[in-house]
């Protein structure tokens, strides 16, 4: 995944591709794509006030990225027993760290962000990118956005999470006109 990485983030198109998702210098009458919304909308679904419960707020998020949480799933997650489990769940996760910075421990198979993934899977039309969705949205810094055009772009590895985090830690992140800097002596 890391050469991936390195490949789509040495593009000569990403600063201008992400420049039109986020509508920084788009002409007046063009709309930015909604997802560039997705992580600040109303302030940000990791405020400490909220970053442990699913609001609302957190649902209209995740529809900007073009998904919906169902009904019914919404309904237990803002006043029912799933949002009492999820909530459990999060305060388990650890907020205002960065993927990189996270022990591997926090992203593991049966870690708290695993459960809580597995367990907004388990309801009925919550898929597995509507599960991440809605954990990016809590602790974006931690939990990326993994849908299927991520998916397109780094790949199927058995976890995704894991697989970011190794190649993250393994590299050395950089604007490619950074001059590398020299290796100290032997």
């Amino acid at each position: 995944m890391g050469q991936r990485l390195r490949v789509l983030l040495s593009s000569d198109r990403v600063v201008g591709d992400l420049r039109s998702y986020f509508g920084i210098g788009l002409p007046p009458d063009a709309a930015p794509f909604t997802g560039g919304r997705f992580e600040h909308l109303a302030g940000g679904g990791d405020r400490s006030e909220i970053a442990d419960r699913v609001t609302a707020e957190d649902l209209v998020a995740v529809q900007t990225l073009s998904v919906t949480v169902p009904a019914p799933v919404a309904l237990d997650v803002l006043e029912g027993r799933l949002g009492v489990q999820l909530s459990g769940l999060l305060r388990a996760v650890p907020t205002g760290i960065d993927m990189v910075d996270a022990d591997a421990s926090v992203l593991a198979d049966g870690s708290p962000a695993d459960q809580a993934w597995r367990l907004l899977c388990e309801q009925r039309g919550v898929n597995w990118v509507i599960a991440g969705k809605v954990l990016a949205r809590k602790r974006p810094r931690l939990l990326p956005v993994y849908d299927r055009i991520v998916r397109c772009a780094v790949g199927r590895p058995p976890s995704f999470w894991l697989a970011l985090h190794t190649a993250l830690r393994g590299a050395v992140w950089r604007h490619p006109s950074t001059p590398t800097p020299p290796k100290p002596p032997a």
